[in-house]
């Protein structure tokens, strides 16, 4: 994915809200099967990690896009944003 792409992507990230919310229990199995249905059904998503998280944040995003086959797109202050292009159509 190339730069412009990445911007197009952080200027619709702008407009949506998080669906996700990671705390203290961090990644398991079922919140990973349920990002991954995300993807697959809005192809663009935001996650929300709590205060209660002591884990570095990019490395839960770069866990989260490695296991979900997504795109980690930005990390914004507490929240991260994930695409992965949907085989029926798709934004780009």
């Amino acid at each position: 994915m190339n730069s412009k792409q990445r911007a197009y992507l952080r200027s619709l990230a702008n407009n949506i809200d998080p669906i996700f919310q990671i705390g203290k229990s961090g990644l398991s199995e079922n919140l990973l099967k349920q990002i991954d249905d995300a993807l697959e059904a809005r192809e663009l998503i935001k996650i929300t990690v709590l205060d209660s998280v002591n884990d570095d944040i990019l490395e839960i995003g770069n866990i989260i896009a490695e296991k979900t086959s997504s795109v980690f797109v930005q990390a914004l202050g507490k929240k991260l944003t994930f695409y992965r292009h949907r085989n029926k159509g798709g934004m780009i």
